[in-house]
């Protein structure tokens, strides 16, 4: 099943997109530290409530046991299920009631109601995450996975936005919903199995995490490829006897197979970054921030001709606000001259012609000499490709100092076939130069190990950002940010924000829809102090 363990649980089990396309997580004791605080309230609720039982019947007292009542009983469970599963295990009848029973009442619903509100109470005081969780269901994302939570209880969504990580799931399926679609509560497998269908995935090719014992007996029974439970109070056997694959006791245990190839998305599938912002604050939180921003398309809005790209006032001032607060980077396949220009801002870094070109505050000034030799090749590159497009209406040929583009956004549809095979011909002479892609342009570079991902990770090595504790945030639009896209997936230091236009697959793990909504969101990063996240 693409899933490595050496047969020892306490080794890393590795998780690989050829054998698996989902995630489903538990909340409480997975996700967030939350499984304490239901416990609690089921204690609260349940000593009260015997204690009364005891002065009116005269049998002693059997206090609510937070090993094996909450673990066998209630854990998991949906509340009202549970709360008739305690008491039929004390041999104690209580009529059901009606959900609407006040919290006061001597019902079955009525004490779940009790023990919602202790734990709404409880919760009040804020929600803790499970770090080694989120850092994980992050590297999950970046190489591809879909990922959906599932609780049983009705403040799950509550709970997600106390935690700042909502956006980190695809799909929620909580007690609304299930009473909401008739599903039965665990140890059946409905809520895993809505939502493997809500992404749109075979259970069969998908992972559910639990740390609850009909958690994990719904997870075997609902036919799901893997099962993971979660122990972390010393019941490793009792989870592999209810059915789960493997336990861990932390899911620092697991790791991610590297494969940006498989990590691909449709665009439209990317969720807001906009609407991400807690969750990617908090990945930056207390950590060196660099943020790379692309010019066409995600500064200014893509236009007829590459001069008449102009960055507005409003978009030149978010980036000066956020370059007071971090380092900012602008990488563009323009040639530095016209890029730094265009920008006007000195407190910044320019990146010319994919990164061959850096200049910086202070004097920086940086070439890839290795693009030098290619010099004389591209003049001659240049003229032919001149020669031999300039008879097609509406194409344009721009020599840059270490590329040449040709965009055809203007050519007529009767005319675009003759493009391509044109450029093809004048390349077939010069073999050490490479035509890459981009929206509505051919670009011809030297064919060397160079493209924005290495040459965002080489400058990072030059600004002193290669450290552990620096993230970065990549803003672009074309075909050729995907190399950057792919490198922060690889190296787990950051996040590439694609800016929207057209479906197409990606490696990006967020998406912003406009050159307006890109301003929006360096302005909030703008609330930076010392080059860290407050």
């Amino acid at each position: 099943m693409n899933a490595k363990n050496s047969g020892n649980d306490s080794q890393c089990l590795t998780l690989g997109r050829a054998a698996f396309d989902a995630i489903i997580f538990d909340l409480d004791g997975v996700v967030t530290r939350t499984a304490k605080v239901h416990a609690t309230a089921w204690k609260t609720l349940f000593d009260a409530f015997l204690q009364q039982q005891a002065g009116a019947t005269g049998k002693p007292l059997q206090p609510f046991d937070m090993d094996v009542d909450y673990r066998r009983l209630v854990d998991g469970k949906p509340r009202y299920d549970g709360v008739a599963d305690f008491l039929k295990s004390r041999g104690i009848h209580l009529p059901y009631g009606d959900p609407a029973d006040p919290p006061e009442r001597e019902t079955v619903c009525g004490l779940g109601n009790r023990k919602n509100l202790l734990y709404l109470q409880a919760l009040k005081q804020g929600v803790e995450v499970y770090d080694s969780t989120i850092g994980l269901i992050h590297q999950l994302r970046a190489q591809g996975f879909k990922t959906a939570i599932i609780s049983a209880s009705n403040n799950c969504a509550q709970v997600l936005e106390s935690a700042g990580i909502t956006a980190l799931f695809d799909v929620r399926v909580d007690g609304v919903a299930a009473q909401r679609l008739g599903l039965a509560g665990k140890p059946a497998p409905d809520v895993f199995l809505e939502a493997a269908r809500q992404l749109g995935v075979k259970p069969a090719r998908s992972v559910v995490v639990e740390d609850a014992l009909a958690g994990v007996q719904a997870g075997r029974r609902g036919g799901f490829g893997m099962v993971i439970g979660v122990d972390r109070n010393g019941h490793r056997q009792e989870k592999k006897d209810a059915g789960a694959h493997v336990v861990v006791a932390d899911l620092a245990e697991v790791g991610i197979a590297r494969d940006t190839a498989s990590a691909r998305r449709r665009s439209a599938e990317l969720p807001s970054a906009l609407a991400a912002l807690d969750d990617i604050k908090t990945r930056m939180k207390g950590r060196n921030l660099a943020v790379f921003l692309d010019y066409d398309g995600t500064l200014t809005p893509i236009v007829q001709r590459p001069e008449l790209a102009l960055l507005s006032d409003d978009m030149r001032e978010a980036v000066r606000a956020l370059a007071q607060g971090c380092t900012v980077v602008v990488m563009s396949g323009r040639d530095l001259p016209d890029v730094q220009a265009r920008v006007g801002l000195k407190d910044i870094v320019y990146g010319g012609s994919h990164g061959f070109e850096i200049r910086g505050p202070q004097g920086m000034h940086i070439e890839q000499q290795q693009g030098s030799e290619f010099l004389p090749q591209l003049d001659l590159v240049e003229l032919g490709l001149r020669q031999r497009l300039g008879r097609i209406p509406g194409i344009l040929v721009e020599r840059k100092k270490y590329s040449i583009a040709v965009h055809f956004r203007l050519v007529g549809e009767s005319d675009l076939d003759a493009v391509e095979p044109a450029v093809n011909a004048v390349l077939a002479t010069h073999p050490t130069l490479r035509k890459t892609h981009g929206k509505k342009i051919f670009e011809v570079q030297p064919d060397i190990d160079w493209d924005k991902g290495r040459a965002m990770i080489w400058l990072l090595g030059k600004l002193g950002l290669e450290q552990s504790d620096a993230f970065v945030l990549y803003l672009g639009d074309d075909i050729t940010d995907e190399d950057a896209f792919r490198s922060l997936n690889a190296r787990g230091n950051g996040i590439g924000i694609l800016v929207r236009d057209g479906p197409r697959d990606t490696t990006a793990q967020y998406a912003l829809d406009s050159v307006e909504q890109v301003r929006r969101f360096l302005s909030e990063l703008a609330t930076l102090k010392d080059g860290k996240m407050a």
